[in-house]
């Protein structure tokens, strides 16, 4: 039986009770892609550093092209949030993403082997396109709640991985900075900040729009096992 056909049950099973933490709802919504993803053999490779480099290089360009996608996520968001104090920490974090985030992209490039071509002539492969299509859709024609749906879940599926191998460290310096990308205190307390954002907003919401909620928070974490299932051709 595959992953997929073990999870044919709807996005939840049971609405939310308000004695559960919300976010903690739509995270057990996910399962069962949500461990798959955050227990996925590309994450445990990348950690011992026995991944190969022409998977880390396939999957780092579909990434790169991801992160174009995050970056109008997050204007969704900016614009999106409810307070002036939200905005400035969407904004942080968007700045993050383009300074840092994307430096670290340009120098692994560049020892991978990836020039400027190759990276104009990515196309999106299938599980980058679903991931467009899920986000968007949520960005586009939701409000600030279906935005968290889709921004939380790819946040935190890679901060619960990273947070589990923290204490690696790959000789390949690309390999190795990832991890501490996704794993250091400012990474864990945006997650952190998210996830009280989708509490608060989702515990407003009727039970219908938090079953669709939970049901873009399945999308992504099915997804994201996509994703890295991908980077091995």
């Amino acid at each position: 039986m595959t992953l997929q056909e073990s999870a044919a049950a709807p996005a939840a099973a049971a609405a939310w009770d308000p004695e559960t933490r919300f976010s903690d709802w739509l995270r057990s919504g996910a399962e069962p892609f949500w461990t798959a993803a955050t227990g996925h053999r590309f994450t445990r490779e990348l950690a011992d550093d026995s991944l190969p480099d022409a998977v880390y290089r396939r999957y780092l360009i579909q990434d790169y092209l991801f992160l174009d996608l995050l970056v109008r996520i997050l204007g969704h968001a900016v614009a999106a949030a409810p307070s002036l104090e939200a905005r400035i920490t969407l904004s942080r974090f968007l700045a993050a993403v383009t300074g840092e985030e994307n430096t670290y992209f340009l120098r692994s490039f560049e020892a991978l082997g990836v020039d400027e071509a190759t990276l104009q002539a990515a196309t999106p492969i299938a599980p980058t396109a679903a991931f467009e299509e899920i986000m968007l859709g949520a960005a586009r024609g939701g409000d600030y709640a279906d935005v968290l749906s889709v921004l939380l879940p790819v946040e935190w599926i890679y901060l619960a991985w990273a947070q589990s191998v923290a204490d690696r460290k790959p000789a390949r310096f690309y390999l190795r900075e990832w991890i501490e990308l996704h794993s250091i205190p400012a990474f864990a307390d945006f997650v952190g900040w998210l996830r009280g954002e989708m509490d608060r907003e989702g515990a407003a919401l009727p039970p219908p729009r938090q079953a669709g909620l939970a049901d873009n928070v399945r999308r992504i974490a099915e997804q994201e096992v996509a994703f890295f299932d991908a980077a091995y051709g």
